[in-house]
């Protein structure tokens, strides 16, 4: 059973308070409130540009791959929470509280939501303002988030810093430790190790090729800069 899968088929059992301040032992996906969690904040985020129709669950079932035996269960608690994006800070902050221990899991949710939020062909603003909170929320930096979109809606050509998640004043040294520590965290095996799907392994390899682009611009901008100085 895949990560994911896992995390799916939890959701559809039972709903947990978050009340544990440290992150919990084994897979996330043997969490039950990890898995209501991102069920909630999928669901919602289909709301989040006023279009919640059904064709959104298939992305939403894409991404977190419910089993065949429990996805009419899954599909239930999405119809639930999709109705309105009322109560959507609320799980992320309880996610965020429950995993604050982890955030590189937290990158890994919000990644799993830009996936699915740009799976009908687009970003709409609304949703972008969702994902901001969302990403705030889980106590990432604005640079994480930039980074993030960056790498699912296009590096921005003056804004390769924000996907190495660095500023534009650091040294070059820091901005190579930078590109080597982010295409470490980004490599497709750490994604398989940490047993998500094939989507997930994909997003990752894009995810480098995002990193290695940011990381050739910043280098010609500053050879460019030293020729002219």
């Amino acid at each position: 059973m895949t990560f994911f899968r896992n995390i799916a088929s939890l959701a559809a059992r039972r709903v947990d308070s978050a009340d544990c301040t440290e992150c919990p032992a084994g897979l996330p996906g043997e969490d039950p409130a990890f898995s209501t969690a991102v069920t909630a904040l999928g669901a919602k985020l289909a709301k989040a540009d006023g279009r919640a129709d059904h064709g959104e669950f298939a992305a939403f079932a894409e991404v977190f791959q419910p089993d065949a035996h429990s996805a009419r269960e899954i599909e239930r608690l999405y119809d639930l929470a999709r109705q309105t994006t009322h109560g959507f800070e609320s799980y992320a902050r309880r996610l965020a509280k429950r995993y604050r221990n982890c955030p590189q899991l937290l990158e890994d949710v919000l990644d799993g939501l830009f996936h699915i939020a740009a799976a009908d062909g687009g970003v709409t603003h609304d949703e972008l303002d969702y994902l901001a909170r969302v990403s705030e929320l889980f106590g990432q930096s604005p640079l994480t988030f930039r980074r993030l979109k960056a790498t699912h809606l296009g590096v921005a050509a003056d804004d390769p810093y924000a996907v190495l998640g660095i500023a534009p004043d650091v040294g070059d040294e820091a901005v190579h430790a930078a590109w080597r520590s982010a295409l470490s965290e980004a490599h497709p095996d750490r994604a398989i190790a940490r047993g998500l799907p094939a989507d997930f392994v994909r997003l990752a390899q894009e995810k480098a090729a995002a990193i290695n682009a940011a990381f050739d611009a910043v280098t010609r901008e500053r050879r460019s800069f030293a020729a002219a100085s």
